[in-house]
């Protein structure tokens, strides 16, 4: 069992290479716009596993899974030159929804907030009828006349 900041300063290597190794030495075009989002790795330093998130359509999620799978083996001979550990890490892709997630949650809240405006906008024009601009003869027909004096 490793110490959990052994684990923690590993887990930055790992991603810092891996993320090198995506941007600049894999040259497959079905790699576009990938995010990596965050590594687990095992107690045991055996497994890490590489949270990644795309932005795209389904499609292209499916195209760079398939490419990541093809290309784990590399990106593990690559983190396992400068980890200097007994064990090389086997490296797994998943893919992270929680990137797609929080862009769906900031829309509803846009959303929420634009409609909160439009009632806001509502109530503000109901207020203005009430509050209309007193006429003339309004305005003598409240005050007291001084002619009672």
């Amino acid at each position: 069992m490793a110490n959990p900041r052994t684990i923690a300063r590993l887990e930055a290597r790992i991603m810092e290479r891996a993320a090198y190794c995506i941007a600049f030495e894999l040259n497959d075009p079905r790699i576009t716009l990938i995010t990596l989002v965050r590594c687990e790795l095992t107690n045991d330093l055996a497994n890490a596993k590489l949270h990644y998130s795309v932005i795209g359509s389904r499609a292209d999620q499916a195209k760079c899974q398939r490419a990541l799978d093809s290309a784990a083996g590399f990106v593990q001979r690559q983190v396992g030159r400068i980890l200097r550990t007994r064990r090389i890490p086997r490296i797994t892709w998943k893919f992270d929804e929680s990137i797609r997630a929080a862009a769906e949650m900031d829309l509803k809240i846009q959303e929420a907030l634009r409609k909160d405006q439009e009632i806001k906008g509502e109530d503000a024009e109901l207020e203005s009828d009430s509050d209309l601009p007193e006429t003339e003869s309004d305005s003598e027909s409240r005050e007291p006349s001084s002619d009672a004096d």
